[in-house]
């Protein structure tokens, strides 16, 4: 029998906030790449993940949630999701089960603009329905009706991100719709972002988990300084094994006063919880011993002004 044909391409994964999309990318890739957090607007920017297999290779580009945005930086996600969908091979659209009171399935208002938007890109569509550990079974079957009829064209997988039913049967669903060709990336690459990039999320996953009320969605964090000349070149990342030394300070940005003193807290209780927090992950990430300074600072409405929002990576691609 002749092998398989190999096939590549690039997947966009597109959805409402806190459908799971991060969530899915981490579990296709096996390492975080992407924070995650029960808050929604978690994801601010695109992040690419490659997975490479012998038979393909699947650039997932995870996308923000798609909202009805409020100023200028909610603004540029919405636009960052919606835009990637005409730039790649196929749009992998995430929901979750949504069922009211009288177990009918309704489509919101943010969903139908997205299910519009697919359409009318006229790409291979594959829906996941995620989440489905935490509703009844039978309860599925409406859901499923509910979007088959909207989007006749796109197969459809449930799936659980979180504990991976359904992420094999998926994988095959998304390599169906690929064209043939080589990989578009080298085997041995996971992601284009910069580990940088990444430890900033790092630290702003933290904010997320430990902070409340209005303080999450008004952070940013800068890399000040990220010294590797103690790191031990070119040793391998092994869970529970670690070597050498990165110096990291960082900058955690808010737009008030009362925000900056519930990121510190008292005693700097807060700000120890967060960094504690982060550098694990951050060791985990490099694979080395992590010294984390952390500074909070203000910058007023940052969020509303375009110079600071390319100063701190949301620009236009």
């Amino acid at each position: 029998m002749n092998a398989p044909e190999h096939r590549s391409g690039i997947v966009a994964l597109v959805g409402r906030p806190n459908v799971g999309k991060s969530t899915l990318l981490n579990r296709f890739i096996g390492e975080k790449l992407a924070i995650v957090s029960p808050k929604p607007q978690t994801t601010r920017n695109r992040i690419l993940g490659v997975l490479s297999e012998p038979d393909f290779q699947i650039a997932f580009l995870d996308t923000p949630g798609v909202h009805r945005p409020k100023g200028p930086l909610h603004q540029f996600m919405v636009e960052t999701a919606l835009s990637a969908i005409d730039e790649v091979d196929a749009v992998l659209f995430v929901i979750e089960p949504a069922i009211k009171s009288d177990n009918t399935v309704e489509i919101g208002e943010v969903t139908a603009q997205i299910v519009e938007r697919v359409k009318s890109a006229r790409k291979p569509v594959i829906l996941a329905i995620n989440k489905i550990d935490l509703i009844p079974k039978p309860l599925l079957l409406p859901i499923i009706d509910t979007y088959r009829r909207a989007l006749p064209d796109a197969e459809i997988f449930p799936i659980s991100a979180s504990k991976g039913d359904g992420i094999e049967q998926l994988l095959q669903g998304l390599c169906a719709v690929l064209p043939p060709g080589p990989a578009l990336f080298p085997e041995d690459m996971l992601t284009d972002q910069a580990e940088r990039a990444i430890v900033a999320e790092l630290i702003r996953e933290q904010v997320l988990r430990h902070c409340r009320d209005e303080v999450p969605y008004s952070t940013a964090v800068a890399i000040d300084h990220f010294d590797e000349s103690e790191r031990e070149p070119n040793a391998p990342v092994q869970p529970g094994k670690i070597g050498g030394l990165v110096r990291i300070a960082a900058t955690i940005f808010v737009e008030r006063d009362s925000q900056k003193a519930i990121v510190i807290g008292k005693g700097a209780r807060m700000l120890k919880l967060i960094g504690a927090a982060a550098r694990r992950e951050i060791e985990r990430l490099l694979g080395a011993h992590v010294y984390l300074s952390l500074l909070v600072k203000v910058e007023r409405r940052w969020s509303e002004r375009p110079d600071i929002l390319k100063r701190f990576g949301y620009r236009d691609h």
